[in-house]
C-alpha cells in the first residue's frame, strides 16, 4: 500500500504476503480449519491468562472463539490494506453492534444510509434505553459518538468525513465511519479523522456473494486488544468456511474493485445523459429521472470536492430513479445480465427495486451493483430493459 502522501495503490503483494509471517504449514493455498478445539499442552499452567495468547500473533490456539490459523491471516491483510488494525465479525451488523458496545456513546449521531444500522441502534437501546439518537447536523455534546456512512447506501453520495472528524473530535467524541461502499483503493478514511472504520466485508471484500463478515478496524494494537476481548465473549466470531472464503477473495481485490469502479462510473454518466426525462443514446425519454453516483456530485457548499476522499475511484454501486413506480417494479426483471437481488460487491451485477428490501426508501429508485462483466454489454442489457419498461408503460 502507497503512503497517504500520493495517489492510494492497492498492491496486490500485500493482498497475497501480508499474511507471510503468519503461523502455517507449508500449503500454498491455506487450509480450512474446521476445528473448534486444540490439544493443549502436555502440562497446562492452571495461571494461564486468556492475554497471554497474544492473539493478534498467537503461537499456538486454545479454542476458535479466540483465534485459529485462517482468521489470524484474512486480519492481517485487511490490517495492511486498511491502514489499521482489523478484527473480523459473523456479519456487518455484529460489527456494528460491537462498535457500539465498544463506545458505550450517550448519543449517537446518524443520519440516513443503511437501514440495518438504525435497527441494530433500536436493538442496543432494549439494553441501554437511555441512548438518544440524534441527526448528523444536530448539535454535539460529550459523550456523543458520530456515525458516517460514506458512500452512503443506497445512492452512493459522498459525505465529508474531515468535516464530521473536526466536529465530534471538538467536543471530545468519536467518528465512526461505515466504508462499505467506499473500501481500498478507493478511500481511506483514517486519513480524514475517522476513529473507527466498519465494512460490512459480506460485500466488496468478500466479493463473490458466498460469505457474512464484518470488520471493525481501528488505530491501535491496544484498541485492537480491547475489541478482540469483547468479540470474544459476545461470540460474534466468523466461521471457519466464511473466513477461509474471505482470505481467498481478498487475493483479487486490487483486480475487482478497479474495474467494477470504473464501469459504475461509465454507467452512471451514460444514464445521467438520459436522465430528467431527456433520453439518450437508445434509452427513451420520459423514463429516467435522476441518476446518483459519486462522479456526478461536483462541490459542495462549503466547496468540498468528493474526489478528494474518494482519490482512489467511484463507487461501483449507486442508484437511480424512474418516472413511475410501475417503471421501478418493472426493471429488475426486464434485465438479462444484471440479477434482481439485493446486496452489493460481488463479481456479478446486481440490480434492486431497493423498497422491497428497505420499505422506508423512494419506491421510484432503483439500486445497481456493478460486477465485472464487460461494461457495454451491461449497457445494452440495461438499454434493452429500460425499452421495455418504456413500452409496457406506453401501452397500459
Amino acid at each position: 500500500m502507497s503512503s497517504y502522501g500520493g495517489k492510494p495503490r492497492l498492491s496486490g503483494t500485500d493482498l497475497l504476503h501480508a499474511d507471510d509471517d503468519a503461523a502455517k504449514g507449508l500449503e500454498v493455498a491455506p487450509s480450512i480449519s474446521v476445528t473448534t478445539t486444540f490439544k493443549q499442552p502436555d502440562a497446562w499452567d492452571p495461571k494461564f491468562d486468556l492475554a497471554a495468547l497474544n492473539p493478534s500473533n498467537p503461537v499456538r490456539h486454545v479454542y476458535s472463539r479466540y483465534t485459529q490459523a485462517v482468521s489470524t491471516r484474512v486480519e492481517r491483510v485487511l490490517s495492511k490494506i486498511n491502514q489499521g488494525h482489523a478484527l473480523t465479525y459473523s456479519s456487518g451488523l455484529a460489527a456494528s453492534y460491537a462498535a457500539l458496545v465498544h463506545s458505550k456513546p450517550k448519543r449517537v449521531a446518524i443520519t440516513a444510509g443503511y437501514h440495518g444500522c438504525h435497527i441494530v441502534l433500536e436493538t442496543y437501546k432494549r439494553t441501554y434505553p437511555e441512548l438518544v439518537i440524534i441527526g448528523l447536523d444536530d448539535e454535539y455534546k460529550e459523550g456523543d459518538i458520530c456515525w458516517v456512512e460514506t458512500p452512503l447506501n443506497p445512492k452512493g453520495i459522498s459525505r465529508n468525513i474531515q468535516h464530521y472528524a473536526d466536529k465530534i473530535h471538538a467536543v471530545g467524541g468519536r467518528l465512526i465511519v461505515d466504508a462499505t461502499f467506499g473500501p481500498p483503493p478507493l478511500q481511506y478514511p483514517f486519513k480524514w479523522g475517522t476513529d473507527i472504520v466498519l465494512h460490512s466485508g459480506t460485500k466488496y471484500f468478500g466479493g463473490h456473494s458466498d460469505l457474512l463478515c464484518g470488520i471493525l478496524v481501528v488505530k491501535t494494537l491496544d484498541e485492537w486488544n480491547e475489541l478482540w476481548y469483547q468479540r470474544t465473549f459476545l461470540g460474534s466470531v466468523m466461521g471457519s468456511l466464511e473466513t477461509w472464503l474471505l482470505l481467498r477473495s481478498l487475493r483479487t481485490l486490487h483486480l475487482r474493485v478497479p474495474r467494477q469502479s470504473e464501469s459504475a462510473t461509465i454507467l452512471a454518466q451514460w444514464l445521467s445523459q438520459a436522465s430528467n426525462g431527456k433520453g439518450a443514446d437508445g434509452i427513451p425519454a420520459g423514463v429516467v429521472d435522476t441518476v446518483y453516483h459519486g462522479s456526478l456530485q461536483g462541490k459542495d457548499e462549503n466547496g468540498w470536492e468528493p474526489s478528494q476522499q474518494m482519490e482512489g475511484g467511484w463507487n461501483a454501486t449507486f442508484a437511480f430513479t424512474l418516472k413511475s413506480v410501475e417503471q421501478a417494479t418493472n426493471l429488475p426483471h426486464s434485465v438479462k445480465l444484471f440479477i434482481a437481488a439485493t446486496s452489493l460487491g460481488g463479481v456479478e451485477s446486481l440490480v434492486e427495486h431497493r423498497v422491497a428490501s428497505d420499505p422506508g426508501e423512494d419506491p421510484h429508485l432503483i439500486r445497481l451493483s456493478i460486477g465485472v462483466e464487460d461494461v457495454e454489454d451491461l449497457k445494452n442489457d440495461l438499454r434493452r430493459a429500460l425499452q421495455n419498461v418504456a413500452s409496457a408503460k406506453a401501452k397500459l
